[in-house]
């Protein structure tokens, strides 16, 4: 066989799996040490540059998605991503490095990269008492092809990366299964059948997972008696009865700001490090939020931030979105690495018969009461407004459309982000 033809049938697929519950059951636990990971240097300079740039990602994205998802919720996890192409960039050679580097924006220098990734994982994975924040990667391997020792010690030593060895070429179906197995086992059973049949193959050759588990409640929770079906306002023409969860009483106190245009609310989970922002537009105008969100703003927001108390109205909600993000990624400036005749992955098994066939992303929410819960899996693929005084505190009525981003407050770390347009979706 020509190694052209080669080319054109071999895939790279990696599978991202992101998922947050919150007082559910805790299906899975990482242990307290990763033995995978052996690095644990790094500088802050390095971390903040990571955080930085996987914000940044976050939100080029999200404008790509809602091009194409009007009228729509959003929900995805750009760490999940960003780790998952971080790894496969590990292997990226020439255009196709370039390429993935414009987008995501990675060091160039390998070792601040990497060691930045290794502390921010870490920091991460950290065992609290208050809440569950997990993060794993694995690689599967077809049994006899043969990765770089090189490659393979990178992703254990940085990304914590075990690897195991699948028969994609006699036991398709058998392997398909072992790895969503593994994605079940990790997310609480949320998601099922990642990859549905018929998405792998005998040609398939390598498959990196990823997995964000985090398990979390309320510091200032909802009273479910006091939970009451409103309207909500999907846009001028349209509005739907939700169930909205309430907090009125005054004794409560949120870290709150109130700009020309935004009202910005932080919810935060036991243990004070994780935190929902809620970016609630007056006036519903959600587009002209959507278009100013931005890095600096992001920043410029939660500097704005102070505790008082608050009367806060958020509607309960879940949703599950999936997206196929090849299109998304060629456009954003990422071509080569979907295209067999020009991908280079030969950091990853020294040839040039690997590329990228597409990058599936489905993901889960659910708000409520105690807390948020949430699902959400990748698949890359080689094949708020009106202000009403109430006991003279501000009123924050998330009774139109808003956005909402789950963080690591320490670092600022982006985990997840989403908009709601129709909680009933």
């Amino acid at each position: 066989m020509s190694s052209e033809k080669s080319r054109e049938i071999q895939l790279l697929a990696a599978v991202i799996i992101p998922v947050i519950a919150l007082g559910g059951v805790i299906a899975y636990v990482a242990p307290a040490t990763h033995p995978g990971l052996g690095y644990t240097g790094g500088n802050s300079d390095g971390m903040e540059s990571v955080v930085d740039t996987n914000t940044q990602f976050a939100l080029r994205l999200y404008s790509s998605i809602r091009d194409f998802q009007q009228g729509q919720n959003i929900f995805y996890s750009p760490l999940s991503i960003f780790l998952a192409l971080a790894m496969t960039y590990e292997g990226a050679r020439g255009q196709t490095a370039s390429e993935i580097q414009s987008i995501f924006d990675f060091s160039a220098d390998d070792v601040t990269r990497r060691s930045s990734i290794a502390v921010i994982f870490n920091d991460l994975n950290r065992v609290s008492a208050s809440y569950t924040l997990n993060i794993a990667n694995a690689l599967w391997i077809q049994q006899d092809y043969r990765l770089l020792d090189e490659y393979l010690d990178i992703i254990k030593t940085y990304y914590s990366g075990e690897a195991n060895n699948v028969d994609f070429r006699s036991a398709t179906e058998k392997a398909r299964q072992i790895i969503n197995a593994w994605v079940e086992n990790r997310t609480n059973n949320r998601i099922k059948d990642l990859i549905p049949s018929g998405n792998l193959d005998p040609l398939t050759r390598l498959v990196l997972t990823n997995t964000i588990y985090f398990n979390g409640t309320w510091v200032n929770q909802f009273n479910g008696d006091e939970t009451k079906d409103e309207d909500f306002r999907v846009s001028t023409s349209q509005t739907v009865k939700v169930p909205m969860m309430r907090i009125t009483d005054g004794k409560e106190s949120f870290n709150y700001a109130d700009t020309e245009n935004l009202q910005v609310l932080e919810m935060l989970y036991e243990g004070g490090n994780l935190s929902m922002l809620i970016l609630l537009p007056k006036n519903n105008d959600l587009p002209s939020l959507e278009d100013t969100l931005t890095l600096e703003k992001l920043n410029q927001w939660q500097n704005e931030l102070s505790e008082r108390p608050v009367d806060v109205y958020i509607p309960k909600f879940n949703f599950t979105r999936e997206y196929y993000l090849r299109k998304c990624l060629e456009e954003m400036g990422m071509p080569s690495a979907f295209s067999p005749s020009v991908a280079d992955f030969s950091g990853i098994d020294g040839t040039r018969n690997l590329f990228i066939g597409d990058v599936i992303h489905k993901a889960f929410v659910g708000v409520n009461e105690k807390g948020t819960e949430a699902a959400g899996a990748t698949a890359v693929v080689m094949k708020s407004t009106s202000v009403v005084p109430s006991h003279g505190h501000p009123v924050f009525r998330a009774d139109h459309p808003f956005v909402f981003i789950i963080r690591e407050r320490v670092t600022g770390t982006v985990l997840f982000l989403g908009r709601v347009v129709n909680p009933a979706q």
